[in-house]
């Protein structure tokens, strides 16, 4: 790519999306298309391939999907297939028909099989069953995968997909009832920092930026008080306890989404297809992950943005709640010998994500 090439990025006012706005934009790209949810309904087949004809961007970046933590994943399971399966497809189809010179699209590591050994390689992908938590999402994102192969080999494009890791940074989702563990955790642990010291200006101001099923910062402070205690966050005896699902065990791997955003631009600037085929007597499974191949138990997890925002109550565990898949930990050898490596340390990167939450 060169700094006046003309890319789209699709969701770039998510995680993901943002994060590859923000690094495209330091190392002075200045030709970045992108339009918002209300201006370019990506569910729509007909005002996406409009676009595309009209624009023709040279590269385009998928990072626009309907995401969530295990609750949203197992509660809006038909959702979640089929917008996302909605958004590919449409996405990608388009890109062909123009002419894209090269398309990246972003799956997930839930793509892989719930008892698979660890960690994660890239072919152990369609070995045995999927985590039925999150099944559908994962479908969607293996037909992503299997769409960009297919395209590859049948029209000669240069599709790559990868699959980043658990993934946390600015402009992340607090939604209680949909966020994913690590800003889920920063956000309960921030209220019931100042819920434990009585500082009602603090939630309220929470509550302003961020409601919480219709509940703001004007609500009276019974029915905040409800909602917080809906969400595990209770005062009790002077004392704020917070429950978590599930039993504190399962490991994960986190990966701040601006190392995330250097790998990508990285595979879309350096890597092709043929990069990541030649070598095979089958092509599939040429996806690509991105990690730092480094976990930790979600207690550790907890205990870690615990002592970050300082929080001073309990955490519970409550095991009736599912734990999901018990480790996905990428094996992130491939993008190694590729030439890339993450840099953000995990207790920084948290650091830096709750500095930026608590003062905006």
């Amino acid at each position: 790519m060169h700094k006046g090439s003309k890319i789209y990025v699709a969701g770039h006012a998510g995680l993901v999306g943002s994060a590859i706005v923000r690094n495209l934009s330091k190392l002075g790209f200045t030709n970045l298309l992108f339009r918002t949810r209300k201006e370019l309904d990506l569910l729509n087949h007909n005002t996406v391939t409009d676009f595309f004809e009209t624009e023709k961007p040279e590269y385009v970046i998928l990072a626009a999907a309907k995401v969530g933590g295990i609750m949203a994943n197992n509660t809006y399971r038909a959702d979640f297939i089929y917008e996302n399966l909605q958004i590919q497809n449409n996405v990608i189809h388009a890109a062909y028909k123009v002419g894209v010179k090269k398309l990246l699209f972003l799956g997930s590591s839930c793509i892989y099989p719930k008892n698979a050994p660890q960690p994660l390689k890239e072919n152990y992908l369609l070995s045995e069953e999927l985590e039925f938590t999150n099944e559908p999402y994962a479908i969607a994102k293996i037909a992503g995968i299997k769409m960009c192969e297919s395209y590859n080999l049948q029209y000669g494009t240069n599709f790559i997909s990868v699959m980043p890791t658990n993934l946390y940074g600015p402009n992340d989702n607090y939604n209680l009832e949909t966020s994913h563990v690590l800003p889920a955790l920063i956000r309960k642990m921030h209220l019931g920092k100042l819920l434990m010291t009585g500082d009602w200006d603090g939630i309220r101001k929470d509550f302003s930026l961020r409601p919480v099923e219709n509940v703001d910062g004007d609500s009276t402070k019974e029915l905040i008080v409800e909602i917080l205690n809906k969400y595990g966050i209770s005062l009790v005896d002077n004392v704020v306890n917070i429950e978590l699902w599930g039993s504190g065990l399962p490991k994960r791997e986190f990966l701040h989404a601006d190392d995330m955003a250097a790998a990508c631009l990285y595979i879309i600037d350096q890597i092709d297809f043929d990069d990541v085929s030649k070598e095979l007597d089958e092509v599939r499974n040429t996806h690509i992950n991105i990690g730092c191949g480094e976990d930790l138990t979600i207690e550790e997890l907890a205990q870690t943005i615990k002592k970050i925002v300082g929080f001073n109550g309990n955490l519970k565990w409550d095991s009736s709640k599912p734990d999901g898949t018990m480790r996905k930990l990428m094996d992130v050898s491939k993008l190694s010998k590729l030439g890339w490596k993450a840099s953000i340390t995990l207790e920084k990167g948290i650091s830096d994500v709750y500095n930026q939450y608590s003062h905006h």
